[in-house]
């Protein structure tokens, strides 16, 4: 990475290295597409990232946040928002085509993808058939800044209504620790009691915090 050549313009370098090679500006820049009167668009991403503070605040910024710099605006906003929601689509059809098992970082980042940056506790479950596919996946109980009712007897409902035989459970802390609480675990506990009656396993448990997971399977937590 340190022999690429630092003069190629982000789009360039895209094509000849790869997406993976831009940095965090560049990949701004190139979703920006111009700059100002004052400031090329690649010094524009720059000031932007630093004003902001990181490209995931520039992403979660609010409409009102968003437009107050200069060089941005609604229909950037809009844009910004529509290729997000673009990413999140990609990621859930393939990883509705993929086997889980196989593919554990993209359920992962799919789920992150969907929970990290929402300001309530948001519990999601992912349906599994018998070959460990996505049949699909739900935000089926949402909660306050730290605490979310989560209900197992509906959880073991919704799975016996998509025919499914396993399931990866889901939830994010919104204050950015993903550090699993006590309630966490007991939750979890519940519903493998549950499901366990109808003969559908939980594959694992994923607590997403801003930049970090923590996996009940990894920890040894799931039975």
């Amino acid at each position: 990475m340190s022999s690429l050549p630092t003069t190629l313009m982000p789009r360039e370098k895209l094509l000849r290295f790869g997406v993976e090679t831009l940095s965090d500006a560049e990949l701004l820049a190139l979703f920006l597409r111009t700059g100002t009167r004052n400031l090329p668009v690649l010094q524009l991403s720059q000031k932007l990232l630093s004003e902001f503070g990181s490209l995931y605040n520039v992403i979660n910024a609010s409409h009102s946040e968003f437009c107050k710099k200069n060089g941005l605006g609604t229909v950037k906003y809009t844009q910004l928002k529509a290729v997000i929601e673009l990413s999140h689509r990609y990621l859930k059809v393939k990883m509705a085509n993929e086997n889980f098992l196989s593919s554990p970082s993209l359920t992962h980042h799919y789920l992150a993808s969907r929970l990290a940056n929402k300001d309530r506790e948001i519990f999601m479950v992912v349906f599994l058939n018998n070959q460990n596919q996505v049949i699909t996946s739900e935000e089926m109980f949402v909660g306050t800044y730290n605490c979310v009712e989560v209900h197992p007897r509906e959880v073991a409902r919704r799975a016996l209504q998509h025919n499914a035989a396993g399931l990866i459970l889901a939830h994010n802390h919104p204050s950015g620790m993903a550090e699993p609480s006590q309630a966490d675990r007991i939750l979890t506990q519940k519903i493998e009691q549950v499901c366990e009656l109808i003969d559908i396993r939980i594959v694992d448990h994923l607590v997403i915090g801003k930049g970090e997971y923590v996996s009940f399977a990894e920890r040894g937590w799931i039975s």
